[in-house]
Formats: C-alpha cells, sequence, structure tokens
C-alpha cells in the first residue's frame, strides 16, 4: 500500500471512528442472554411477542441481550417454567394469572368468573391502582412483571355438546391447577382434575379427562380440536396474564437495561393483544376444518348464576366484595 493511499485510508477510517454513532458498543460490552420459554410454536401470539420484544430491545440496545426463546412447551407447563425462573433457570416467560396465583392470591381478581365484559374492561383495571398493586406483589415473589396481556375468554370444551351447567355433573374437568378453578367447576357438579397444559391432550385422548376450558387461540395451538371438538361458547373467565423476567436476573440489569426491557415489554403486551384478536378467528377456522364444533349456549344466565358462588368464597382472598364490586364498575 502506497504511502498516500496509505494515509487516505486511516483518515477515512479515524472519522469514521468519530463520527460512529453513540450507540456503537464498547469493546468491553458483554452480551447477556436471555432464555425464555414459549408453550406454543413460532406461528403463535406466545412466541411472536417474544420475537417483537427482541428486536424492540435490540434497536435501543444493539448486541447487549441475545434472546433463547424455547417454543412448543420445550421447557414444561406455566408452573414448572414460574418455578425455574425463580431459581433463575429461565430469566422470562408469559403466564397466566391463575399459573401464578399460588403465589400470589390476589391475582385472582382477574380470574373471577363473569366480572369482566369485554379486553377494554380488562385493560382499565390492570392499567390502573389494581394493576400497580399485584405487580408490586409479584415482585416480592421474584416476578418481574413489565406488561399485562389478554390471552381471550376461556370457554367451556368437550367430547360431546355440554349446553347447560346441570350437564357437567360427574364429569372430569381439566382445571389451571389453581383453586378458584377447582372451585367454580366443582360448583357446577363436575370433577376438576388439575393438570399442566403441556399433557392436557394426553389426559384427554386416554380418559383421564372429559372436558377442559381454554382460549380459541390456545384450542388450535395445542390440536386440542382432535380429542376436544366441542366449543361451547360460555366466555367465562377473561384470560389474563403477565409479561414477566426472573427477579434474581432484573435485579442484575442497570437501570438504564431494565427501563428498555420494560418499554419494549410493554409494546410487547400491545402487539401480542393485537395477535389474539386476528389469531382466534384463524383458530376457530382450524377447529371448524378438522371437524370440531363451536356452539353458542342457550342460557348463559344459568351459567352466570352458578358461578357467583366463586365470587363470594373469594372475595376475602382478593381484597374483599368492595373491590370486586369496584372492578365491576369500571
Amino acid at each position: 500500500m502506497s504511502m498516500t493511499t496509505r494515509r487516505t485510508f486511516l483518515t477515512s477510517t479515524l472519522a469514521a471512528g468519530l463520527f460512529a454513532p453513540a450507540f456503537i458498543r464498547p469493546a468491553s460490552a458483554k452480551t447477556t442472554s436471555i432464555t425464555v420459554a414459549s408453550l406454543l410454536g413460532e406461528d403463535k401470539p406466545e412466541t411472536r411477542i417474544w420475537r417483537h420484544i427482541a428486536e424492540q430491545v435490540e434497536s435501543r440496545m444493539p448486541g447487549r441481550f441475545r434472546f433463547n426463546i424455547v417454543a412448543n412447551g420445550a421447557l414444561g407447563g406455566e408452573k414448572e417454567v414460574a418455578e425455574a425462573t425463580r431459581l433463575g433457570a429461565v430469566q422470562a416467560s408469559l403466564s397466566t394469572a391463575s399459573s401464578l396465583s399460588g403465589w400470589v392470591p390476589e391475582l385472582q381478581i382477574l380470574d373471577l368468573p363473569f366480572l369482566y365484559r369485554d379486553a377494554a374492561h380488562v385493560a382499565r383495571v390492570v392499567d390502573g391502582a389494581i394493576g400497580a398493586d399485584l405487580q408490586d406483589r409479584l415482585e416480592a415473589q421474584n416476578f418481574i412483571a413489565t406488561g399485562f396481556i389478554d390471552y381471550g375468554a376461556r370457554h367451556l370444551l368437550a367430547k360431546e355438546a355440554i349446553l347447560r351447567p346441570e350437564e357437567m355433573v360427574g364429569r372430569k374437568i381439566r382445571v389451571i391447577q389453581s383453586p378458584l378453578h377447582t372451585k367454580l367447576w366443582s360448583g357446577f357438579g363436575a370433577v376438576p382434575v388439575g393438570i399442566p397444559i403441556t399433557e392436557t391432550y394426553n389426559a384427554l385422548a386416554t380418559g383421564v379427562a372429559d372436558a377442559m376450558d381454554l382460549t380459541k387461540s390456545a384450542y388450535a395451538g395445542f390440536k386440542l380440536y382432535e380429542v376436544v371438538p366441542v366449543m361451547m361458547l360460555t366466555g367465562h373467565i377473561r384470560a389474563s396474564g403477565v409479561v414477566y423476567f426472573a427477579g434474581s436476573f432484573w435485579n442484575g440489569l442497570s437501570p438504564e437495561e431494565q427501563q428498555v426491557l420494560r418499554d419494549a415489554s410493554t409494546q410487547g403486551a400491545a402487539y401480542f393483544n393485537g395477535l389474539i384478536v386476528a389469531d382466534e378467528e384463524t383458530s376457530v377456522a382450524t377447529a371448524l376444518s378438522h371437524g370440531g364444533q363451536v356452539l353458542e349456549v342457550p342460557d348463559i344466565a344459568a351459567w352466570r348464576q352458578g358461578a357467583r358462588g366463586v365470587w363470594e368464597a373469594f372475595a376475602p382472598v382478593v381484597g374483599g366484595q368492595a373491590r370486586i364490586d369496584a372492578v365491576a364498575a369500571v
């Protein structure tokens, strides 16, 4: 290389360094891996939200974090993942409020049957004082909830049509491992069986359970239309959830890093909620194309009346009847 060429090269390199964008990381900066557990596949909102969050974080802090997203329930069901998070083996995931209620019983305010009218009603509640209180309680149990999400309404699923509450008597129903869900279905005379979602398909196929309840999106995501082909549109519980990080991981981050992850989670939650709306339509179409049925229930008031006992039983747990009434009025 001639002296002139070398001088030109060094001058241009120095200039590039002087005017490089401020977000270029110093050579000493390390990349931190975040192991994320997702219950469903790459095409479902439960995984797509984390791809979205990862993109948002990368745009703000290039190379600072590497998201290792483990899909298809490979790291276990919600309870197993939550326990792994508390131990630090998993750094982030999503969870229904139901599955975290074993650590934070007050979360069951979000699970009370027939309390929430629609997604907007839930959003108003979690964006207010109740949502802030629940985040504080989760943090005390080493779950850093950075956003609330809406999985959609839960509906009854079975091998045959069950249109009236009295038809539940004696049926074995798979439930989330939650006292509230157990109380709800035992109140209808069913026999609740607590089974992780990742084991539910086999339990239904082998007769361990005859029915279950789930959102439309997850119904198709787990191909449950193959074993419980009939969906009754009860819409009895609005399935709320959280985006969360492990407290042990979170506490090792700088305030700036925490804020970037929190902002990305907020954007991710809004993205997820939009995906769910679209995915529900696709999921119902998928179920119908595989021989599933979707049925309206003729007397939803009877189902509501049968569920009122849950409100009374759980009022002391979730903050009293006055708090329930306040939520209903939001």
